[in-house]
């Protein structure tokens, strides 16, 4: 897959496009880049994928620092590349560019810049400027422009429609097992290791305090998962508490993300990791004793390698 950092100079045989956010890069998503790609290989032409960075919601809302999303821009393309797409075209979201109406939008980009001559687009895609933009819209523009259309319908989970907004819902209650099924893929969260104040090391399940590497990357609701980690190349089971640790935390200190890899021994601050979340174990707990605490974080090692065995 061939990255792009905008439209100019771009020059692919018999462009299929598809554009969107495809934040998550979900089984919602999988549908229409497997279509994609199929269109492509039946043309013989190459698949482009096009996408916005940043998201969208932090140039068009006043209230961007609230925002979440499930995927960062590398993420995205790590994911992407899965599908083996021919282009992945980055366009800068700017509020110039969010300004773009959906017929220059289809006129001089889709046409004009990448050529495009078959356009594959999910069932609740709407683009430019308030989002004018549909399928129908599209539709009407199409033949003038020089390419065909068609549209990928959605993807249900019994009467559900994946998308990503049902998965950031998911996720913000603690149901690690529906986003990941709904994702196709299992949730992650990129950080770096920095230093706390060691009281997972006199509980007897030395922590690692985890920076997320970016602030609107969703955290998923406070309690406990099990998790697997990938430090250094290598990968480890682990236990993971997303809260304020009430239990031995009666100063109101911020939250925090920890994990304690089992079995492990050394020195990480500093060190980049990766916790892939598999199942969520608990709801946090303020216990009355730190001898209570400390019985159920054995109780969570437990069931953390039986679930990860």
């Amino acid at each position: 897959m061939i990255v792009h950092r905008g439209y100019e100079g771009l020059n692919p045989s018999e462009p299929v496009v598809t554009a969107g956010i495809f934040d998550g890069v979900h089984r919602g998503h999988r549908a229409l880049l497997e279509q994609l790609v199929l269109r492509a290989g039946e043309r013989g032409g190459e698949s482009v994928v096009i996408t916005f960075s940043p998201h969208p919601r932090l140039v068009l809302t006043a209230e961007s620092g609230k925002q979440v999303y499930l995927t960062t821009t590398d993420e995205k393309r790590l994911l992407l590349e899965k599908y083996k797409i021919g282009h992945l075209v980055i366009i800068d979201f700017t509020p110039g560019f969010s300004r773009i109406t959906a017929e220059e939008f289809v006129r001089n980009i889709l046409a004009e810049k990448i050529g495009t001559k078959h356009l594959v687009i999910g069932y609740d895609h709407h683009f430019g400027r308030d989002a004018g933009g549909d399928y129908e819209m599209i539709r009407s523009l199409a033949e003038s422009s020089g390419f065909t259309v068609e549209q990928v319908g959605q993807v249900m989970s019994g009467d559900l429609v994946i998308s990503s907004s049902l998965i950031r819902r998911a996720l913000t209650e603690g149901r690690i097992e529906d986003a990941n099924d709904w994702l196709g893929h299992t949730y992650q969260l990129g950080g770096k290791i920095v230093e706390g104040r060691g009281l997972g090391r006199l509980l007897g399940f030395p922590t690692a305090n985890i920076m997320p590497g970016d602030s609107h990357k969703l955290i998923p609701a406070d309690g406990v998962y099990a998790v697997k980690v990938i430090l250094d190349a290598e990968t480890y089971p682990g236990m993971l508490s997303i809260g304020h640790n009430p239990t031995v935390n009666k100063g109101g200190k911020p939250k925090t993300i920890e994990v304690h890899l089992i079995n492990f021994k050394g020195e990480i601050y500093g060190k980049e990791i990766t916790v892939i979340f598999r199942h969520r174990l608990r709801d946090e707990i303020a216990f009355d004793t730190t001898v209570q605490l400390i019985r159920q974080i054995e109780r969570d090692r437990q069931e953390t390698l039986r679930l990860l065995s």
